[in-house]
């Protein structure tokens, strides 16, 4: 299966309720439950030991509001790259307040799709 066979509406479908969990996890520093359906490709090339530090110091990860705007996707190979435009509330640290772009990469893994990169920037 390859994911950038599927539509957009099926794409995002799946990719925003992903997202959303991503969001609602980090906010809540549930570092387990973040991860979840990350591929083990990602979760094998991301020192989890120094990821799970990051994740716990992260201002800009723990004052993210719900509801993102799409803005767009990039199909390449056997992924597909949704992104967003992401805002901080400011609530932990008024210097991170402001709007993000967030990229959420998805791909199939044994027949499921699963997250092969996330970042805010």
């Amino acid at each position: 299966m390859n994911i950038i066979d599927k539509t957009d509406e099926e794409i995002l479908a799946i990719a925003h309720p992903m997202w959303d969990d991503l969001i609602k996890f980090s906010n809540n520093a549930n570092y387990g439950a973040f991860t979840r359906n990350f591929s083990e490709d990602f979760l094998r090339g991301a020192n989890e030991v120094e990821m799970g530090k990051q994740f716990a110091r992260s201002e800009l990860t723990k004052g993210l509001e719900k509801g993102a705007d799409y803005l767009g996707m990039i199909r390449r190979g056997e992924h597909v790259t949704v992104l967003y435009k992401q805002t901080n509330n400011g609530k932990l640290n008024s210097k991170k307040e402001g709007e993000y772009l967030g990229r959420l990469v998805l791909g199939y893994e044994s027949d499921v799709v699963k997250i092969f990169g996330a970042t805010i920037f």
